[in-house]
């Protein structure tokens, strides 16, 4: 090949390979809308695959998934739930899941686990304390590791849902790792969030504290059976007059957002909480709020894509040698950090 072949290989986008690629991620996609759990499966491994190459199929194989779910009118409702660890996320949704499948529905989840800040490996052993739902043909669970992502959700999640959606699921949960009072991350994946709290786990106080709270569109107390149901029930008497106390959002209708308790292991409540959900839903798709939210996420993961990506950029070169040397300055003393991150920013914005 000469210079210029390959100078022109480099300015098309795809190339041969990658022209391969397109037509394999477009195959992919039809299978996942076919309904094969093992193609939806490889499809996830392939969007959370951080090779550049894979990458690259990654967006052509959404792009053909989304595409085909909007023409087959297929949109499933992306539920997220978050909670503190212990509080019992994996015990409700296999409660929750199995409910919904005996009620004639088609039930992905995608567990977010917490990755080592070590190692980098995660334990992915949601399936199995979700055993009974995982034996469910209705049912499919994909547990991912969060790779340091902030907010509780793996960075690949949003379309680990669209594939989900695409391949005719009618509601996708979202479990998030054990989160913590500012993690609201997961509010700009879903349609619906639920907050999982535990008995004695706060007072009025502690429910209006901004963040995490005020983004919960549902509030479930759970473990409320045996000796503990009296301090769920206080609880949520503590939490609904706490989020009274919270300015009502345009996108609620009247007496959302509401705490209420329930039990997974006993599964008492599930059902109450699940006609909620439907409530809250279709009020806002009557009221134009249902598009226009995932209008508004699209949105937001649009400016999230671009800042990940700048942020890509400072590991390649010409950046790589860059931000080594200015790190070793700081490490020695000579520059502050502030400094070295302002004369570092100067020479990106000069084109390296």
């Amino acid at each position: 090949m000469t210079i210029e072949c390959q100078r022109e290989a480099k300015r098309r986008p795809w190339g041969r390979q990658g022209d391969q690629g397109r037509m394999e991620a477009h195959a992919l996609a039809a299978a996942v809308v076919a309904g094969d759990r093992r193609a939806l499966a490889r499809a996830i491994t392939r969007v959370e695959s951080a090779r550049a190459d894979h990458r690259v199929e990654a967006v052509a194989l959404v792009a053909a998934a989304r595409t085909a779910a909007t023409a087959l009118g297929r949109q499933a409702l992306r539920i997220g739930l978050s909670g503190t660890p212990g509080v019992g996320k994996s015990t409700f949704i296999e409660a929750f899941g199995m409910m919904l499948v005996g009620l004639g529905l088609r039930v992905a989840v995608l567990a977010v686990d917490p990755s080592s800040a070590r190692s980098g490996g995660s334990i992915l052993g949601d399936k199995t304390r979700m055993d009974r739902l995982a034996r469910e043909p209705a049912a499919f669970i994909r547990p991912s590791p969060s790779q340091a992502q902030m907010g509780g959700v793996a960075r690949r999640t949003r379309e680990a849902v669209a594939l989900c959606e695409a391949a005719g699921f009618d509601v996708v949960l979202i479990e998030t790792v054990g989160v913590g009072q500012s993690e609201t991350v997961v509010a700009e994946l879903c349609d619906v969030f639920v907050l999982l709290l535990a008995p004695a786990g706060g007072d009025e106080l502690q429910g209006v504290k901004r963040g995490i709270m005020e983004m919960a569109d549902m509030i479930f107390v759970n473990k409320a059976d045996g000796d503990l149901k009296h301090a769920a029930m206080r609880t949520m008497a503590d939490y609904a007059g706490a989020l009274r106390l919270l300015r009502r959002r345009p996108q609620d209708p009247d007496g959302f957002p509401k705490a209420i308790c329930v039990s997974a292991l006993e599964e008492a409540g599930i059902e109450q909480g699940w006609d909620e959900i439907q409530a809250l839903t279709a009020w806002r798709r009557e009221n134009g709020h249902f598009e226009a939210r995932r209008a508004a996420q699209a949105r937001h993961w649009f400016a999230e894509e671009v800042r990940q990506g700048l942020l890509a950029v400072l590991g390649r070169e010409p950046a790589r040698g860059s931000m080594a040397a200015f790190g070793k300055q700081v490490e020695a003393g000579d520059l502050s950090p502030e400094q070295a991150a302002a004369d570092m920013l100067a020479l990106l914005g000069r084109g390296g």
